[in-house]
């Protein structure tokens, strides 16, 4: 692989370093694959063109709008794949290691394109939550918002995941409107910096978006401000150093960290050896291990098993272990690769080390090289802690590598305390087949962890295991994990938004959200709404139907026709010993039939499917000989494609004295 001059991408340009520029080497060999700097940026540029330039142009889009943009940019690295596949392996992982890097990035775009569309309005503005009532009468009423922040998210990423590292952050910040400056690590940033050149390429991000930094930062942190983010992974050394910043505390700079942890797996009580708890435990360990050859945020530093099982913990593990192949990632049949560096190496042996004054090493050799020459490549190496309230080293010190250390514990309640004093971790996994062991073990461990993932016998196929960050869900954690909260679906996107409570009247506070609020105007018209396309339905836009009449008859007949014989429905003497009823009252979901047939229009029209019922109240008993209406509000509505829609109506049913017997959000498939 010839020397590649890496360069930055600052204000919609590609700009090399004018000078300070440091060797990047390969981890298979040693030898030098890249230079990279960042000398003579300006950095002060950088982030007033963002705010100036990138976040104009992306605020001005729906969140659907930038979703779409997400799907495209994950289609052009599934497009261009290959070339990163080729770079992947200088960094000593993997196609296996390449796959969660590069294809699970692009998976996590698509992932947050497609809860964008799903989950979020087409607009620019979020509701956050239900509209409060701060008057007696309703024309005074409070709305929480999220709107896009307006200033920069400074993405700061680990070296071993450099491209899903830095998707992860990309997808929920263009998803939320704001624009992305990226800083990877150096010793991988190649990889990085090839996919960047993937998404300029493609020409899919408005201008200012996103931008580059292939060095250190200069003084990029002096010019932050209260509208700007920092997200930063690696470890807690350099986050610290980071958010002690002068400016991050007299800005108030958000700033989200994701640090490396001792996270922890533990078999439980009830899994024996020759239970498949047992045999999962074993294998989720020794992957832990060995997936991008330990360098996981996530990866298995401690081991605990109850202490009569702890030797057959240590047997089937080293055996395990003894079977994997070390060696260069092209080479068929190598199930493990290389550390990203030769620093790396020095630094996981030092850290070995240190764990070894404490625990002793039953597996593997940290001084050995199992390959020739001068790549970063180690052994997987287990140790063993006899004593794990004797050392605080098994709890306090992470060998970044394929190296975990296995031990004891006595009793749940020991289990729980010995995961604990890890002091916070991103993720940790627990091995049982007692759901009651589950339940104790989440509140009491609970607090201390990002993520818990309970295995067993019913789940391992189709888990995606202990150290495997879902869009969808939280990757981060209290204490040592640094306190973040990275993806977690819109979740996520919120870290880049500042929330927001209105206050005013509802039909003002309507205008401004792009839904109908309760007690805002509606209007009537002619035309059925079930007549109307997406594109002509008006948001306020009401039926209000005729009456119709609710007989005994009725609901007899109903409660026979659906077996629903409830007694509230059949015995009036039962129903009037209630506290809630003066009889016999009509079912509920009756309510809701005839509610249909009162607003639906029987003809095929625009409207395709009723697709759900959400938040649904009965308020008012209808007793028999009451009559029923209903108002049919047009609440939100969002185009999805060019053939369907989603419309969202607020359903109100009264009765005859205009009391609310029941209300719901009623959502159709609409032609757009």
């Amino acid at each position: 692989m010839k020397t590649i001059s890496l360069l930055n991408y600052a204000q919609d340009a590609w700009i090399g370093a004018t000078g300070g520029l440091a060797d990047v080497h390969s981890a298979l060999t040693g030898d030098v694959v890249a230079t990279t700097g960042s000398q003579g940026l300006d950095f002060k540029a950088m982030l007033d063109h963002a705010r100036t330039v990138g976040g104009p142009a992306l605020r001005k889009l729906t969140f659907h709008e930038r979703a779409l943009m997400l799907k495209a940019l994950g289609q052009a690295i599934m497009a261009r794949k290959e070339e990163l596949y080729e770079l992947n392996y200088q960094t000593g992982a993997t196609r296996t290691d390449g796959w969660i890097d590069i294809e699970g990035g692009a998976g996590t775009l698509f992932s947050f394109s497609s809860k964008g569309r799903r989950e979020l309005p087409n607009q620019r503005i979020l509701i956050d939550g239900q509209m409060e009532q701060l008057s007696k009468t309703g024309s005074f009423v409070g709305q929480h918002v999220w709107t896009s922040l307006q200033g920069v998210a400074v993405h700061i990423n680990a070296f071993n995941f450099p491209v899903w590292g830095m998707l992860e952050k990309l997808g929920p910040t263009i998803l939320a409107g704001v624009p992305a400056i990226v800083k990877p690590a150096s010793s991988t940033g190649y990889l990085t910096e090839h996919a960047v050149r993937i998404m300029i390429e493609a020409d899919i991000l408005p201008k200012g978006a996103l931008q580059l930094i292939m060095g250190g930062v200069g003084d990029l942190f002096d010019h932050l401000t209260c509208q700007d983010v920092v997200s930063f992974t690696g470890s807690a050394q350099t986050a610290m150093k980071l958010q002690s910043h002068p400016v991050i505390a007299r800005e108030s700079v958000r700033f989200i960290a994701e640090r490396d942890s001792l996270n922890a797996s533990i078999l439980g009580p009830d899994a024996a050896p020759g239970t498949p708890e047992f045999d999962l435990f074993i294998k989720e360990v020794a992957r832990e291990m060995t997936v991008k050859a330990g360098q996981k945020c996530t990866a298995i530093r401690r081991a605990m098993a109850p202490a009569e099982h702890l030797d057959a913990v240590e047997a089937a593990l080293s055996e395990r272990l003894a079977k994997v192949k070390v060696g260069d990632p092209r080479e068929e049949g190598v199930t493990m690769g290389a550390l990203a560096s030769l620093a790396q190496l020095k630094d996981v042996r030092a850290k070995v080390a240190e764990l070894a004054k404490s625990a002793r090493i039953v597996s593997g050799d940290p001084e050995r090289s199992p390959v020739e020459g001068n790549g970063a490549f180690i052994s997987p190496i287990l140790l063993r802690s006899d004593d794990p309230w004797g050392s605080d080293a098994v709890h306090d010190v992470e060998a970044f590598g394929p190296v975990s250390t296995i031990m004891p514990y006595k009793d749940l309640n020991d289990a729980i305390a010995l995961a604990n004093r890890g002091m916070g971790s991103l993720a940790l996994s627990l091995f049982t087949y007692d759901p009651k062991v589950a339940e104790e073990f989440v509140l009491g461990a609970g607090a201390y962890h990002g993520r818990m993932v309970i295995l067993d016998r019913t789940s391992a196929r189709e888990s995606t295991g202990h150290g495997s960050p879902l869009p969808v869900l939280v990757h981060g954690g209290p204490g040592r994990a640094g306190g973040g909260e990275e993806m977690g679906g819109v979740r996520g996107v919120t870290h880049y938004m500042q929330r927001t409570a209105l206050q005013g009247g509802p039909a003002v506070l309507s205008s401004i959200v792009h839904q109908w609020l309760p007690g805002a105007p509606k209007t009537e018209g002619e035309v059925h709404p079930f007549r109307k396309r997406i594109s002509e339905l008006e948001i306020g836009y009401t039926l209000k139907t005729a009456s119709r009449t609710v007989s005994l008859e009725d609901v007899e007949h109903f409660a026979h026709f659906t077996g629903d014989t409830f007694y509230a429905h059949m015995d009036e003497e039962a129903a009037k010993a209630s506290p809630i009823f003066e009889g016999r009252v009509a079912h509920g979901y009756l309510v809701l039939s005839f509610a249909a047939g009162l607003f639906v229009e029987s003809e095929p029209g625009p409207v395709l499917a009723n697709t759900g019922l959400e938040n649904l109240r009965f308020v008012t008993p209808l007793y028999p000989g009451d009559s029923m209406r209903v108002e049919l509000t047009v609440k939100s509505k969002s185009v999805r494609n060019e053939e369907m829609g989603e419309v969202r109506w607020a359903v109100y049913v009264y009765n005859q004295r205009d009391e609310v017997v029941a209300t719901y959000d009623l959502l159709t498939m609409n032609r757009p």
